[in-house]
């Protein structure tokens, strides 16, 4: 069974070959780079973040590369992959999202969040929250909207240690994790290649040859180009002219939900008008894009019949999309959710044992044990690091972490806490990493944070403070795939280590800079910034239901109506009958975990994924056969990124250098 969903990401896999020779990419180069990113693309990328509820991720890779290329072929030098690669990946570090909600910009990002969900807070717990979270609204810190004051004195030197502490954890610990499994048990990592390639499309750009990647790369570009105009350019500028923006094209969607209540109650109905749904259904696996559709046809189906049977109370005529969603997930989806996340993690330790049992079976594993504790022999040159004290690293910065938990938060229990950062943390990443190894997935342990938290107040905690704690609960099983892509581009491993360290001043300064700056010139969120108005309500909603599970009073109520055992136990069986269902009829595995994937998707998103999915299966495939189609997805998303986010930032600094103007007193 395992083995032939492994077979379903055949084409993933296996497209690269190790080198036999490393290189160090880390150069004077890749600092200019890390400089470009900080200072040009960062602002950027938080504004386009608010305005949008994008990132400049994709456009800040791409983009970066094309300059970079370009200034060196003009130099007469050349870029190699193993520099392309660093550009790639010190942009994660630069422009990726931060605090979730599509919060760019480094770590300051987490406490722009942190002030809103403050202020957001129940009055009843006000007074809980802590202040190395985020000062009280009243502070003048917030008031004023600067972290130029002393009340951020304790958030801001938290907000550092972590990020030092998380960096250190993660590099240590995922370096081990890439031994164990990638050099010691040999697994193939299918999806790496992927990445990697990506990463170096543009390398060729050195060269006086011409590629198809460039061609396919600059069409996506144009038409990113052209619809970043109507979707972000106008919005924008008009935002700075008028008391309201324009909006050619409803950002984030177009909400039916009103005008269809009365035929499809409690059901959220819309149309996305962001393009680059359309090119995620290119990207995914078809099957994958369908099982996510069905399930927001079956959410369509199921939410009306459960209003009026009585068993979505919380829905009332007249809500939008976003409460809609909310409560139809409070009153059903969350606990078939919870359900159907289990299963997904049950599946996984499944197909571990069921993959290396068939593996050892036909000889695949040779004489290696089942799990295999050796760290293996690295290839020469690749810059490796002492693998045991890498582990000694992990095991102190996990102990610092328990230390400042419970100086934190004394009152919370502190084996939880031990538990997290030295059995589950560890153990749940090994999962993870091997998953990666064999089949490219990720799987999770939903809830067990919450869990946790919620058991406490059987030994006696009653409080909010343990939910902003720095708890060392962490899933480090992806980073195994991340050392990968560094082996099969060539770059020695020392190299991401000098991009670590010259990363991390970097970051810190242009997101205290940048974030500053932004939120001194208007409120976050306001009217200026759409997606972030429309959506960090329904964030905080959803944040504080969990948080309020701790303490007294009608919240915690409302938490355990949301926390339905027979829902999650429905899922569970759900996602274990189909996954069995659909092997026993040799039908694709990953209708499944689409069909999960899809219950907590809006109709908004999952149309335009499948209409991109079908042109590219029965129209794009077969005009341009199938290895081209096979190859051009990914340029082409990576392309129309580019070109949202290059019209997208020409509209941002217009507008940043017009608000900046006004700001001034003369």
């Amino acid at each position: 069974m395992a083995m032939r969903e492994i077979d379903e990401l055949a084409e993933y896999r296996d497209l690269m070959e190790t080198p036999e020779h490393f290189v160090d990419g880390f150069g004077w180069k890749t600092i200019l780079g890390a400089l470009f990113l900080g200072f040009v693309m960062m602002p950027g990328s938080i504004y386009l973040g608010l305005v949008a509820g994008q990132t400049l991720g994709a456009a800040a890779e791409w983009t970066t590369i094309i300059l970079f290329t370009e200034v060196a072929r003009r130099s007469f030098t050349v870029l190699n992959k193993q520099e392309v690669y660093l550009l790639y990946y010190i942009t994660g570090s630069l422009t990726g999202i931060v605090a979730g909600m599509a919060l760019a910009g480094g770590p300051f990002a987490g406490l722009i969040w942190n002030q809103y969900l403050r202020r957001q807070a129940p009055a009843n717990v006000q007074d809980e929250i802590p202040i190395w979270m985020a000062p009280p609204p009243e502070s003048p810190g917030v008031v004023g909207r600067t972290f130029l004051h002393r009340d951020w004195l304790p958030a801001i030197a938290l907000l550092i240690a972590t990020n030092v502490l998380s960096r250190i954890a993660w590099f240590t610990f995922g370096y081990v994790l890439f031994r164990l499994t990638s050099d010691g048990e040999k697994l193939p990592f299918p999806m790496a290649p992927i990445a990697a390639q990506g990463a170096t499309a543009l390398a060729e750009a050195s060269s006086k040859e011409e590629t198809w990647r460039w061609r396919i790369f600059s069409i996506a570009t144009m038409i990113g180009v052209s619809y970043g105009f109507i979707y972000t350019f106008v919005p924008i500028l008009s935002g700075v002219i008028l008391v309201k923006p324009v909006q050619i094209l409803p950002i984030p969607w177009i909400d039916f939900t009103n005008g269809t209540e009365r035929i499809l109650p409690a059901v959220a109905t819309g149309i996305s008008t962001s393009l680059d749904n359309i090119f995620v259904g290119f990207v995914l696996p078809y099957w994958m894009v369908v099982g996510t559709f069905l399930a927001s046809v079956t959410v369509m189906i199921v939410n009306p019949i459960a209003q009026v049977t009585g068993h979505m109370p919380s829905w009332k005529p007249g809500m939008d999309s976003v409460s809609t969603t909310f409560v139809t997930g409070i009153d059903l989806w969350m606990s078939f959710g919870i359900g159907t996340a289990f299963a997904v993690a049950a599946l996984g330790f499944y197909k571990i044992y069921s993959s290396l049992r068939e593996m050892r079976a036909s000889g695949a594993l040779g004489d290696r044990r089942l799990i295999s504790l050796g760290f293996g022999k690295p290839p020469e040159g690749r810059g490796d690091f002492n693998p045991y004290l890498c582990l000694a690293i992990f095991g102190i910065v996990t102990l610092i972490y328990v230390l400042l938990c419970k100086w934190l938060v004394p009152d919370f229990p502190w084996v939880f806490v031990a538990f997290y950062g030295f059995i589950w943390t560890p153990l749940q990443s090994y999962v993870n990493a091997r998953m990666f190894g064999l089949t490219g997935q990720f799987i999770a342990f939903p809830m067990v944070r919450e869990a946790t938290f919620i058991l406490s107040g059987r030994f006696g905690y009653k409080g909010v403070a343990i939910w902003f704690a720095p708890i060392p609960l962490s899933n480090y099983g992806a980073q195994t795939q991340k050392w990968r892509e560094v082996e099969l581009t060539g770059t020695k491993f020392t190299s991401i280590l000098k991009a670590e360290v010259m990363v991390f001043p970097i970051v810190m300064v242009c997101s205290f800079l940048f974030w500053s700056f932004i939120w001194k010139l208007k409120p976050i969120p306001s009217i200026n910034y759409p997606y972030a108005q429309k959506f960090w309500d329904l964030a905080a909603l959803q944040q504080w239901l969990w948080i309020s599970s701790t303490t007294e009073g009608g919240q915690k109520a409302f938490f355990l109506q949301a926390i339905k055992p027979w829902l999650m136990v429905g899922g569970l069986g759900f996602g274990l009958i189909t996954y069995w269902v659909l092997d026993k009829l040799n039908l694709p595995i990953l209708l499944i975990y689409g069909y999960i994937r899809g219950t907590s998707m809006m109709i908004h998103y999952t149309l335009p994924q499948l209409f991109g999915a079908l042109l590219g299966r029965y129209y794009f495939r077969e005009r341009f056969g199938h290895d081209n189609w096979r190859k051009w997805p990914p340029v082409l998303a990576a392309g129309f990124a580019c070109g949202m986010g290059l019209v997208s930032m020409l509209a941002i600094a217009m507008s940043l250098v017009a608000q900046s103007i006004r700001q001034m007193p003369f």
